[in-house]
C-alpha cells in the first residue's frame, strides 16, 4: 500500500479526529495518523475536511500533525492460517503482538494479519487454460487436522487462468497463479482483502432446511435455530448469556466457530482462551480450536475498534462460508457494540434519538444480522452463516432500543430469566417468553433424520407449559388442595419436565451434550408419563400413588446416566414406565 498525506489533524475529540486539507480522501478510507501511524478510518466528508475514527489510544497526538491515506477501504486478510489465531477487532493478531510489546498493545504497532514466513502445502484443483470465475477454486490447503482450506479467486476478479503452480509448499504471498482478465492480467497470491463492511457476494439464497444441533435441549427442542437463522439472546447481568453462547460454541455441529468478545471483560475471554484448546470436539475427537477464530476486543481497548469487531467477525465468517463450511458467529455483546456506536456519534455532535443511540442504530443492526443466511457460492458449493448474538439491556430491560430493535430482525428470541438464573437452573433460557419462528422450515428434518413425532410432541409439552402457568396463578391465590387431581397432575408434569429435560448439568460429561434423537426419547417418555398418567387419573388413580412411583426418579436421572448411543435405555424406560401405570390402574380397576 502506498500511503500519501491526505491532510492534517485539526481537532481531536477522543476516538474523533477532525482533519482539515482534505483534497484526496474517499469514504471509510484506511487511514494513518501522525507520527506514531494510528490506524484510522474516514467516516464523514465534508468540504475541504474530514472525519476519522480512530482504532487506538489518540493519547499524545497533536494538531497539524499529518493524516496518511492508503488508497483502501479498512479491509481483512483471509487466506490460511487464520484458524486457531486470536485477533483484536481490527485483525492484529494479538499474540505476535504480545511478544512485541509485552501486555499491552503498543500504539500504532503494524502486524501483518497472516503469518509471512509460515508456508503452507499447496494442492492444485485447476487446470491452465481453465476460465475461472469469481470465487472459483483454484487449490486446496490442510488449514488444520479438520479444516480444508479453499483458496479461491477473490470475488471482484474471474478470467482465463494463464498458469497455476504445481503442488509444493508456498508462503501466503507467494504468487500460486495468474488470470487473463478483461483488464489485464492480476497476480493471485493465496490470501486477498476484503472491506469488512461489504458483504462479500453470493450466488443466491437458500431456503432454511437444516437445524443447527447445539446439544441443548431447551434450544434444540423448543425454540430451535436452522443452519443460516439469526437468534438474539438478551439477558440481565449474570443470567448467562457468555456461558450459553460457550456451550454452544464448543457443542453445536457448525464446522467454523467466529467468536466475537465485543467490549467483553477480560476475565470472560481469557476463559475462552484457556478452554477451547483443552476441549475435544466431540465431532471430531480434536481440539475446538482446530475450528474456532478468536476475536478479542476487551472493554479495555478503544471503543472505537469495538465498533468494528462485528464486521470483522462477520467478514471472516463468510470468507469460510464462500468454501462451503457452515459457520456459526457468537457475537458478544451487541449491546456493548451498540454502545461504542452511541459513544462515537455523540464526539460526532450527531442527534441522539431514543435514549441517546443514534438514528441509525435500527440500520446498522439490519445490516449486521442481514449477513447470515445459508447460501448457495459463487463456486456452486452451498455455505451458511447463522448469527447468535448476546444482548445486554440495562436492568434487564426488554424494552429497552437495543433489543426491541434487535428482535426485529431476527427470527429466534432465547430470552434470559433472572429467576431461572437464580434458582441455578441452567441454560435460564425462559419457555415463556422466548420463540422461534423457523418452526415449520426444519421439522422436516426432525421427522427425517429422527424416530418421527417432533413437531406434536414439542407443540404437546409447550401446551403443557402454557396451562401450567395459569394454574399456578390459582395455586398461588387459593393453593393447590382446591385443584382437582388432574390438573394439579400438569403441574407435576411440567415440574418433571423442567428437571428431567430443560435443565442440564454443563459439567456433567454425559449431560452437557445431548443429541437429538436422545433428546426426542427423552421427551417421550416424559409424554408417555402424562398420557398414560391423565388417563389413569380419569380411571380413579390418585396422584399421590403416581407421585410416588420409583421409576420417576430414574426418568430425571436419565439425562445423566443414558448416553446418546444408549437410545435402547431409554425404550426400556419407557416400556417399564408403562408397565408401571398398567400395575397402578389394575388395582384401581
Amino acid at each position: 500500500m502506498e500511503e500519501r498525506i491526505i491532510g492534517q489533524i485539526r481537532r481531536i475529540n477522543g476516538p474523533v479526529v477532525e482533519v482539515k486539507g482534505v483534497s484526496d480522501a474517499t469514504m471509510m478510507e484506511l487511514v494513518y495518523l501522525g507520527e506514531a501511524r494510528l490506524v484510522g478510518e474516514v467516516i464523514k466528508l465534508a468540504g475541504n475536511g474530514a472525519i476519522v475514527q480512530v482504532y487506538e489510544d489518540t493519547t499524545g497526538v497533536r494538531p497539524d500533525e499529518n493524516v496518511y491515506g492508503s488508497g483502501i477501504p479498512l479491509s481483512v486478510e483471509l487466506g490460511p492460517g487464520l484458524i486457531g489465531t486470536i485477533y483484536d477487532g481490527i485483525q492484529r493478531p494479538l499474540p505476535q503482538i504480545a511478544a512485541i510489546s509485552g501486555a499491552f498493545i503498543e500504539r500504532g504497532v503494524r502486524i501483518p494479519a497472516l503469518d509471512r514466513t509460515m508456508k503452507w502445502h499447496f494442492v492444485p484443483s485447476a487446470r491452465e487454460g481453465d476460465t475461472v470465475p469469481a470465487g472459483a477454486i483454484l487449490g486446496s490447503v490442510r488449514e488444520t487436522e479438520t479444516v480444508d482450506h479453499r483458496v479461491m479467486v477473490p470475488p471482484n476478479l474471474s478470467g482465463t487462468l494463464v498458469s497455476l503452480v504445481t503442488e509444493g509448499d508456498y508462503r501466503v504471498e507467494d504468487t500460486i497463479a495468474v488470470i487473463d482478465t478483461p483488464k489485464g492480467r492480476e497476480d493471485l497470491r493465496m490470501y486477498h482483502r476484503w472491506p469488512i463492511r461489504i458483504p462479500r457476494p453470493t450466488g443466491r439464497r437458500l431456503p432454511f432446511v437444516t437445524p443447527l444441533i447445539t446439544g441443548q435441549r431447551v434450544i434444540d427442542t423448543l425454540f430451535p435455530v436452522p443452519k443460516g437463522g439469526t437468534v438474539a439472546i438478551p439477558g440481565g447481568f449474570g443470567t448467562g448469556k457468555t456461558m450459553t453462547q460457550h456451550a454452544i460454541a464448543k457443542w453445536c455441529d457448525a464446522d467454523i466457530i467466529v467468536y466475537i468478545g465485543c467490549g467483553e471483560r477480560g476475565n470472560e475471554m481469557t476463559d475462552v482462551l484457556t478452554e477451547f484448546p483443552e476441549l475435544v470436539d466431540p465431532r471430531t475427537g480434536r481440539s475446538l480450536m482446530e475450528r474456532t477464530l478468536l476475536i478479542a476486543n476487551t472493554s479495555n481497548m478503544p471503543v472505537s475498534a469495538r465498533e468494528a469487531s462485528i464486521y470483522t467477525g462477520a467478514t471472516l465468517a463468510e470468507y469460510y462460508r464462500d468454501q462451503g463450511y457452515d459457520v456459526a458467529i457468537m457475537a458478544d455483546s451487541t449491546s456493548r457494540w451498540a454502545e461504542a456506536l452511541r459513544e462515537l456519534s455523540g464526539r460526532m455532535e450527531e442527534m441522539p434519538a431514543e435514549e441517546g443511540f443514534p438514528a441509525y442504530l435500527p440500520t446498522r443492526i439490519a445490516g449486521f444480522y442481514e449477513r447470515a443466511g445459508i447460501m448457495e457460492t459463487l463456486c456452486g458449493k452451498e455455505g451458511s452463516v447463522s448469527i447468535i448474538g448476546a444482548v445486554s439491556p440495562p436492568g434487564g430491560d426488554f424494552s429497552e432500543p437495543v433489543t426491541q430493535h434487535t428482535k426485529r430482525f431476527v427470527r429466534c428470541f432465547w430470552a434470559l430469566d433472572r429467576q431461572l438464573a437464580n434458582a441455578r437452573h441452567y441454560p435460564a433460557i425462559s419457555w415463556l417468553e422466548s420463540y422461534s419462528e423457523y418452526l415449520q422450515e426444519i421439522a422436516a428434518w426432525w421427522e427425517e433424520n429422527t424416530a418421527g413425532g417432533w413437531s406434536s410432541n414439542r407443540a404437546q409439552i409447550m401446551d403443557l407449559l402454557q396451562r401450567e402457568v395459569r394454574l399456578q396463578q390459582v395455586v398461588k391465590l387459593v393453593g393447590p388442595d382446591a385443584l382437582p387431581d388432574s390438573q394439579r397432575f400438569i403441574i407435576e408434569v411440567c415440574t418433571l419436565f423442567k428437571n428431567a429435560f430443560l435443565q442440564q448439568n454443563s459439567f456433567d460429561e454425559v449431560d452437557r451434550y445431548s443429541s437429538a434423537e436422545k433428546q426426542l426419547k427423552l421427551l417421550e417418555v416424559i409424554l408417555i408419563y402424562y398420557r398414560r398418567g391423565a388417563d389413569a387419573i380419569r380411571r380413579g388413580v390418585t396422584l399421590v400413588k403416581l407421585k410416588r412411583m420409583k421409576i420417576l426418579q430414574e426418568i430425571v436421572r436419565a439425562k445423566s446416566t443414558i448416553g446418546n448411543d444408549e437410545l435402547a435405555k431409554l425404550d426400556r424406560l419407557a416400556a417399564r414406565l408403562e408397565r408401571s401405570i398398567d400395575q397402578l390402574e389394575s388395582i384401581y380397576a
